[in-house]
């Protein structure tokens, strides 16, 4: 039976790691064929912007993607930084020229961060680059603790939304009170006016499932290869870049490679940071207000797509 074309909208798929947005991302996309409309995909997995970095942030492989079109997958070398200002910008080019196609888009990921960049009023203040290579040379030099502690005197509600050990956000708090401005506070607003309207699918699992889940995946991480990954990733000039080499599970591999930490301790290791950057993941999205919140692995897209 033909079902009417939809006028082309923005849909999201967001939850922790490991509840399956990619898939449920597909599906819909598959949903949409099924009616008679095309539906794109747009990355909003900051790791996943880098070319190479695959067995370690779960990307899909081209031959997983079921012919369908993605955006924003592959798109910056190891040794740059990503930067969420320049991804708003680029994932809303890209959603824009997906609606004005006809087509649905539909973001995924699990970036809290970018996520919300695309959907909600944004505004990044510029960036300073001379204060940040002084910050990022003491981070170096003395770790994020006094970064962090100076950043809790300076501006102490934006310290208590950051992680005291992110010393990347550390970093760009600093360098945006330095230019005078209040910093953003690399969070989510208080009350956050959308860029557009969406309709957005939040994924969610129990914890004890999902600790289980996470464990395991990040020991097939080694088994398919991660360290190896890794040194490949050298060879392109992943310990220039400051945002690459820091990503869970690579730093890990990077320090077992360097004999830092063992197999086994590079595992746990990421097993844990894993665990605690699933808690921070939800903890983010719950804070949106128009989810509708969906088991991990039963929720029907066909459904989904015709309740619009």
């Amino acid at each position: 039976m033909a079902h009417p074309a939809a006028a082309p909208s923005l849909w999201a798929v967001v939850g922790a790691t490991g509840t399956g947005k990619s898939e449920l991302s597909l599906d819909l996309a598959e949903a949409f064929a099924a009616r008679g409309a095309a539906a794109e995909i747009v990355n909003a997995d900051a790791m996943q912007l880098y070319r190479g970095m695959d067995i370690g942030t779960a990307k899909l492989p081209v031959h997983e993607r079921r012919g369908i079109p993605h955006h924003l997958l592959d798109v910056l070398e190891v040794s740059e930084d990503a930067a969420v200002a320049a991804y708003q910008a680029a994932a809303r080019e890209a959603i824009s020229g997906i609606l004005s196609r006809g087509a649905h888009a539909i973001l995924v990921g699990g970036s809290g961060l970018y996520v919300s960049s695309v959907l909600f009023d944004f505004s990044f203040p510029p960036r300073d680059e001379r204060r940040r290579g002084e910050l990022e040379a003491e981070l170096a030099e003395r770790g994020p603790g006094p970064l962090f502690a100076r950043l809790r005197e300076l501006d102490p509600a934006t310290a208590a939304r950051i992680d005291a050990r992110n010393g990347r956000r550390i970093v760009r708090a600093l360098e945006v009170l330095a230019q005078g401005a209040r910093t953003h506070g690399a969070a989510l607003p208080e009350q956050p006016r959308a860029w557009r309207p969406a309709r957005i699918v939040g994924l969610h699992e129990e914890r004890a499932t999902l600790v289980q889940r996470l464990d395991a995946r990040v020991e097939r991480m080694w088994e398919q290869g991660l360290p190896a990954e890794v040194d490949a990733l050298r060879a392109a000039g992943l310990e220039r870049g400051m945002t690459a080499r820091r990503a869970i599970g690579y730093a890990q591999a990077l320090a077992q490679r360097e004999g830092e930490l063992t197999e086994a301790e590079a595992i746990a290791q990421t097993q844990a940071l894993t665990r605690r950057y699933a808690r921070r993941q939800v903890s983010w999205f719950r804070r949106y207000e128009a989810v509708r919140w969906m088991p991990a692995g039963g929720a029907d897209a066909a459904s989904l797509v015709a309740a619009g």
